[in-house]
């Protein structure tokens, strides 16, 4: 056993190295138990040596650091700056240079046309305009080529004056056919044309084109440049009409040029968009070069015949400048125009990217980066030295500036992690000194660390067992028996100390009020649910409760099965604990309702029925330490046991108190919060007692009741509590929370069971990996199948279940982590709510019994276990044995049923169908009324109107995504379809075949015999035979307990779903739909009913060896059931028929 000096030991030990002084650990003479003031402040002064020292290294090492990374940043700058101006220069100077020989080559161009001219037409006898070039192919490509660039053409445009239109279109189209051939025979013909389909793709005439693409003849006064002769032959490929007639002064670009170069008497260039071949328009200049009526280039008197035009990319240009560039030179290239727009889409300003041999066009506007302007190298690329000033207005022959800067990519180039390797050396090093400064230190502080650690984890034991000031007079008795003796006495058994050696530690509270709040109907509730369901609710209700008393400064005591027992008044005296108490008990029974209707959705049917019954009684405590094993805070005295009594001799969702607590409450002010009970209360040991209930306020806005919880602050203000000066009948009482969550019972049921389908689909689909694909091919089979002329025809003996397949196991996901995706969710909520829409408003066969009827179906299947080693699990497809993988550890139950999810969602999905329309009459009264539903099935005629009913809305096409889910082959469909057939059949108990057949398949299934012949007949080995029959077996019994679940549960529940029953029945006899008082035989009957039926169906469950300690559980309560039957049964009959009568009356 373990004393008070135990406690201490456990607790209180070194506490002199704690360093945390945060809390208030003081005792009522305000004694501090901390680290003393000496050692605190050496602990200081080391800290803050150490701090200094490490400031020192971090101070020298970062300005190391930084001077070596800066001192390499610069000498990587100054190299890229040097790389960058060389490469600039020699990219300026060879494009300077190129250009160069560019015009040259245009000037000689003209000038061999020229002299050729003279030559030839004063062999003619001819003139100006009338010349046509001869070898015009031939020297157009070789200038093309000099001009190096992409798309490149060469154009020649004589000059017609206005007297020689006529003359001269008569003279060139005659001259077309030749230089089409010529052209033809040099390049080729495009897609094959001959001369005459280019002479019809020639407009006759000079001519321009409008905004509409119309060809205009010339009408102006005044020369016109009409295009003659030109390279390529098929200029522009995308249009089918030659270029030839085209008056270019007609275009605007071409017409300033010609200006230019009239008024300069040379070359000219200007920045335009200039088309390619394939349309697209790209910037880039257009240059004209005159052709002058005599070869001497020094006569002044010499005229302009005609112009020859080209277009330079400089796309293009850039690109095929430096053919041996790096890559890794990374340069901007601009290019300036002196002169204006022509037109406003024509450059002025065009900026290129240069990276090594390639070029990329980036903007017609300035776009360098400006933080390399100091870097830039700027040159003149192209000057025709022509003196601006002289030209007259409205002519400009543009001066180009090529502009180079780098950027941040050729600077990356150059940028290396030499700096950051620096840098990290010495960071290393500040490290490793670092670490051998404070290795000492750290083995130190580590030994103190895990010290100090296991006194904080002890206290917090320590402090969620004790209040804070029971807490603290335990560390101040231990100090102080420490501080007389250095030695410790043992008693025999080892403890330390002896419960003789010093006085238990308790103290008598004079004034306090105990509440007790039991969960009234949670023993019923919890005998339908799994283990876990039952801490998931505590544990919220109970952590809801604990963060109500934390807030309102009660102290918990304990939590004794489903009742919390608190306290207020004590360890810290409180002169309003009454008030506290009855708030606190309010505010818990609002909680409660908030929490139950939401953990509805998640734990199931008749969770939000739960109540609590709550009891207050005020008076005086003895509380203290009752030492010894898991020592803790008790408490004793007449006041606790006359408030157990309370809560005993309560009501649901009532707060029953005492005439002590009601006495407090009036002194207080608060007499509107109660009401007395209208008769005395006997408490055993007591006698009667005049009690009281704790009144709710009215909502001035509303006639409901609601309930209010004043503040700590508020408890002294009345006005807070409406008049409840009335008297009121205990039935008046009852505290009410209509729709606190906003849902109602049916909607928080529907929930349930989606989220209940929405787990079996994901399981379904993470064993096929996750993949969920379209099941149009599965129209036929949905189609045809299902659509037979009755259900009960479809019925099977045995069902041939998914034999397990390893790869299938392998590829296998976590179901969690699988999403069924948001259209199946809806349809599976959307489905669900007609169901529940589609059921009746019968008392017994209802949504809500098809969702206890789920309930104990889930409850079954996941108690299924794996009892032998001759189920099957371990037998692959291929009936090979598989030594290498337990697959019994993979599949996890017997038969097949829970490994293959299909098999699961189908008898849940099974369980809530089941009684879908279902009429409130047995299928023998439907018979005798000659029902349709009677005349198309004959027998178990409401089972199979809910699976045709259920199907058919299943199979309709706004469920698609749904049924994708489900299944994904023609086989998994007819599993699921013969399962869902089998499963409903199954719950229709008074059909004699189909009981004896049943009956017939246990005794074959469950004993030693083996069906040889019917699996020769079959065509399947033995063991796959009796497993199916196994499976088959075992899930129509799983349906069968489930349907009739409330039998083998709490005597709470079977009576309330028999009063049920029994109502549905009692009232189709008073509506003329039976032919017998169920009355008359009720009680007998059920005897009988558990005799020939629930029990035997028990022990049954029992037999087969696959549901675990379930078997047993409805095993007891069945027989329970009915011992308490036989006492009860006869008054529960006469209570049911008053309750009728009494509802008739009432309505």
């Amino acid at each position: 056993m373990m004393d008070e000096k135990l406690i201490m030991a456990n607790s209180k030990k070194n506490l002199t190295l704690e360093t945390d002084s945060t809390s208030d650990n003081s005792d009522p003479q305000g004694r501090v138990y901390d680290v003393p003031a000496v050692a605190k402040q050496e602990e200081t002064n080391v800290i803050r040596a150490k701090i200094l020292v490490a400031i020192i290294l971090v101070i020298a090492v970062c300005s190391v650091a930084v001077s070596t990374f800066l001192l390499v940043r610069s000498q990587e700058r100054r190299n890229f700056e040097s790389q960058f101006d060389g490469y600039a220069s020699e990219f300026v100077a060879v494009s300077i240079q190129k250009t160069g020989q560019l015009f040259n080559a245009f000037d000689a161009f003209a000038v061999a046309i020229g002299a050729q001219a003279a030559t030839d037409l004063k062999k003619d006898n001819a003139s100006w305009p009338f010349y046509t070039i001869s070898d015009w192919t031939v020297r157009a490509e070789r200038l093309a080529e000099l001009i190096a660039v992409d798309d490149a053409f060469v154009i020649f445009a004589p000059v017609v004056q206005e007297h020689q239109k006529k003359e001269w279109e008569d003279f060139a189209n005659d001259a077309y056919p030749t230089f089409y051939q010529e052209a033809i025979d040099k390049e080729g013909g495009k897609d094959g044309m001959t001369w005459k389909d280019y002479v019809d793709q020639t407009v006759p005439f000079i001519h321009y084109t409008d905004e509409n693409y119309q060809f205009l003849p010339v009408t102006r006064p005044g020369e016109t440049l009409p295009v003659f002769q030109h390279y390529p032959l098929d200029l522009f490929r995308a249009i089918p009409i030659m270029p030839n007639n085209l008056d270019m002064l007609a275009i605007p670009q071409t017409a300033a040029l010609y200006q230019g170069t009239r008024q300069i008497n040379g070359p000219t260039i200007g920045f335009t968009n200039i088309m390619k071949e394939d349309l697209t328009m790209v910037p880039g200049s257009l240059i004209i070069q005159p052709v002058y009526d005599r070869a001497d280039t020094k006569d002044p008197n010499r005229e302009i015949v005609g112009i020859i035009a080209t277009q330079l990319q400089w796309l293009d240009y850039f690109e095929k400048l430096l053919p041996g560039g790096r890559s890794e030179e990374h340069i901007i290239v601009v290019l300036m125009s002196a002169c204006p727009k022509v037109v406003d889409s024509d450059p002025t300003v065009v900026t290129y990217q240069i990276d090594g041999p390639a070029a990329t066009f980036l903007g017609e506007t300035d776009l360098h980066d400006p933080k390399y302007d100091a870097l830039e190298v700027a040159e003149v690329f192209i000057d025709l030295r022509v003196d601006q000033s002289l030209l007259p207005e409205g002519v400009c022959v543009p001066t180009v500036t090529l502009h180079v800067y780098p950027n941040s990519e050729m600077e990356d180039s150059f940028s290396t992690d030499n700096g950051v390797i620096y840098t990290v050396v010495v960071v290393v090093i500040f490290i490793f000194t670092s670490l051998v400064f404070f290795l000492y230190d750290y083995f130190v502080g580590k030994r103190q660390r895990k010290v100090m650690d296991r006194i904080m984890k002890q206290d917090m034991i320590v402090s969620n067992v004790f209040p804070a000031a029971i807490r603290d007079r335990l560390y101040a008795r231990q100090d102080e028996e420490n501080n007389r003796s250095n030695q410790h006495t043992f008693d025999n058994e080892g403890n330390l100390g002896s419960k003789s050696d010093s006085t238990p530690l308790a103290d008598l509270f004079p004034k306090t009020t105990v509440v007790y709040a039991d969960i009234a109907g949670f023993t019923a509730w919890s005998s339908a649910r799994e283990p876990h369901h039952v801490f998931i609710l505590l544990e919220t209700i109970y952590g809801a409760f604990d963060k109500l008393a934390y807030r309102q400064g009660v102290f918990k005591v304990e939590t004794v099965g489903d009742c919390y027992v608190a306290a207020v008044g004590l360890p810290e005296p409180v002169e309003d604990h009454a008030v506290i108490a009855c708030k606190f008990a309010r505010d818990c029974l609002k909680k409660m309702k908030e929490t139950t209707l939401k953990l509805e959705v998640s734990l199931g049917p008749d969770t939000a029925d739960l109540e609590l019954r709550v009891g207050i009684h005020s008076g005086q405590v003895t509380a203290g330490v009752l030492r010894g094993e898991r020592s803790r805070f008790q408490l004793f005295g007449d006041t606790m046991s006359t408030g157990a009594k309370m809560e005993h001799t309560g009501k649901r969702n009532r707060i029953h108190i005492s005439q002590t607590t009601a006495d407090l409450l009036i002194t207080a002010g608060f007499s509107r919060w109660i009401a007395p009970r209208n008769t005395k209360t006997f408490v055993a040991g007591k006698g009667e007692m005049q009690t009281y209930w704790m009144v709710q306020a009215k909502s001035p806005k509303s006639k409901a009741s609601v309930l209010t919880a004043p503040t700590a602050d508020e408890a002294c203000d009345t006005e807070e509590i409406s008049d409840m000066t009335e008297i009121f009948d205990d039935e008046d009482l009852d505290f009410e929370f209509d729709s606190i969550d906003g849902m109602s019972k049916m909607e928080r049921l529907v929930e349930w069971n989606v989220q209940a389908l929405t787990s079996l689909l994901q399981q379904i689909v993470a064993s096929r990996g996750g993949v969920v694909k379209s099941i149009t091919l599965l129209e036929a089979a949905e189609g045809t199948i299902g659509n037979g002329p009755t259900v009960l025809e479809e019925f099977i003996p045995i069902i041939p279940l998914k034999r397990f397949e390893e790869e299938e196991l392998r590829r296998r996901r976590r179901p969690s982590s699988v999403n069924i995706g948001d259209d199946a969710k809806s349809q599976l909520r959307s489905y669900l709510t007609k169901i529940s829409g589609m059921y009746r408003e019968n008392p017994f066969h209802n949504f809500e019994h098809a969702s206890h009827v789920t309930a104990s179906v889930k409850k079954l299947l996941a108690r299924i276990v794996n009892m032998d080693q001759g189920n099957g699990l371990g037998r692959r497809s291929d009936g090979q044995d598989n030594k290498s993988v337990d697959l019994s550890h993979l599949a996890g139950h017997s038969y097949g049923i829970t490994s293959d999810p299909l098999t699961q969602f189908a008898v849940v999905f099974s369980a809530i169908i089941h009684d879908v329309d279902h009429p409130g009459v047995p299928n023998v009264q439907l018979v005798k009324e000659n029902t349709p539903s009677a005349k198309t099935y004959k027998k178990s005629i409401a089972e199979q109107n809910s699976v045709e009913l259920a199907w058919d809305m299943l199979m309709r096409d706004e469920y698609k995504s749904l049924r994708a889910c489900i299944y994904q082959t023609e086989s998994d469909f007819r599993r699921f379809r013969q399962l869902v057939v089998n499963t409903v059949m199954a719950t229709d108990i008074v059909d004699r075949e189909l009981q004896a057949l049943r009956k017939a398949r246990w005794e074959t299934a469950f004993s030693s015999f083996t069906a040889t012949s019917e699996s020769i007949t079959t065509g399947k080995d033995d063991d796959e035979y009796n497993e199916d029959r196994k499976a088959t077996i075992v899930i129509e019994h799983l349906i069968q307990a489930s349907d009739v679940a409330h039998t083998m549960q709490h005597w709470h529940i079977y009576k309330s779903w028999n009063e049920k029953f029994f109502m549905e029945c009692y009232g189709a006899y008073k509506q003329g739909r039976a032919d017998e008082d169920p009355s008359e035989n009720w009680y007998k009957g059920e005897i009988g009913f558990f005799d020939y039926y629930v029990i035997p169906l028990a022990k049954k469950l029992e037999n087969c060896g696959v549901f675990g300690v379930s078997s047993d559980e409805y095993l007891n309560y069945a027989k329970a059931n009915r011992e308490e039957w036989v006492r009860e049964g006869e008054a529960m009959v006469r209570q049911c028929i008053a309750k009728f009568n009494a509802k008739q009356q009432n309505n």
